[in-house]
């Protein structure tokens, strides 16, 4: 049996990546998991004002080197950045955002623990997020 490949430039390498349908899928829905988190981002910074949500973005671009698109990739750096704005205050952000982004994925937020991090929240969302229904009780047990 053919299995139909799609080429994707790999951007380490600068070579030709041949990807499966099934790694075609799972790219789409890791690129709408993003655009979900950059919206649930988006959401929490709106709720200090449209004008303080483009300085936090701003600084955390000029200071950091991420900018709002790159955040998914760079939740760390995204993370530290709001430390030094806000300081204890990111914490408070980092929730409405986790809150914003399980409402939208259909998943509500576990708070059991509050030491794990905003990116380990955000990690743990998105694999849920990507597994199949069915495959998906493993994860939310990660995330209580």
């Amino acid at each position: 049996m053919h299995i139909p490949l799609y080429y994707r430039r790999n951007p380490w390498s600068n070579t030709e990546l041949a990807l499966g349908w099934g790694v075609r899928a799972l790219a789409t829905k890791s690129r709408e998991f993003d655009k979900l988190l950059l919206s649930s981002i988006d959401e929490a910074l709106n709720s200090l004002g449209e004008t303080v949500k483009q300085s936090i973005y701003f600084h955390i671009e000029k200071k950091f080197s991420v900018t709002r698109n790159e955040i998914p990739e760079n939740l760390v750096e995204f993370q530290g950045g709001l430390e030094k704005i806000f300081g204890a205050g990111a914490r408070f952000i980092e929730i409405l955002i986790m809150k914003n982004l399980h409402s939208k994925i259909g998943r509500p937020l576990i708070m059991e623990s509050e030491q794990l991090e905003f990116f380990e929240y955000v990690d743990a969302a998105k694999e849920g997020f990507l597994k199949k229904p069915h495959e998906t009780e493993a994860v939310e047990s990660k995330l209580a």
